[in-house]
């Protein structure tokens, strides 16, 4: 089986959404902010204070670009979809899903933007971020899965369904 690899927003549920995936398909869990922390020895807020929005974009693009997955659920970063070198890869060993949710929701969920280690350029709003994004997690989903109105359980299900049985 290939592998899975889901994308959106923060605070949309990649990482639950990826972990019961996992466990439901009987693949491996990959959760891509994880890897990037392992690998550089640092939260990604303080990455993200060390290096920039863009010295952690080209960071995020590198690690992403060079996983190594086989038969995984890999959640990713929300900014992921600015590295073309990582979908390009992402896209080449698996299908990508695009969890999608609306502005209202994504804000409700969210707290602290920098302590979630979100790359948000100074003077932006998280709707200037939503909607830069948006057009972006569209471009390079295979998959989008509308999650407004979904529980957890029914996002895995359709994901189930629709690619990984």
């Amino acid at each position: 089986m290939h592998n899975i690899i889901l994308i959106g927003m923060p605070g949309c549920g990649k990482s639950t959404v990826g972990v019961v995936l996992a466990k439901a398909l009987g693949m491996d869990f990959i959760d891509s902010d994880l890897v990037i922390q392992k690998e550089m020895g640092a939260k990604l807020s303080q990455l993200i204070d060390q290096h920039g929005d863009a010295g952690f974009r080209e960071i995020e693009n590198r690690i992403n670009a060079a996983l190594n997955a086989e038969n995984s659920i890999i959640a990713t970063g929300g900014s992921v979809v600015y590295g073309e070198d990582a979908m390009r890869h992402l896209k080449g060993i698996g299908t990508v899903v695009y969890l999608k949710l609306s502005y209202e929701a994504i804000e409700d969920r969210l707290g602290d933007l920098h302590a979630r280690g979100v790359t948000i350029q100074p003077g932006w709003t998280l709707r200037d971020l939503y909607n830069e994004r948006v057009p972006l997690y569209e471009k390079w989903a295979d998959v989008t899965v509308d999650c407004e109105q979904l529980r957890l359980r029914e996002v895995v299900a359709y994901i189930s369904r629709h690619i990984g049985a």
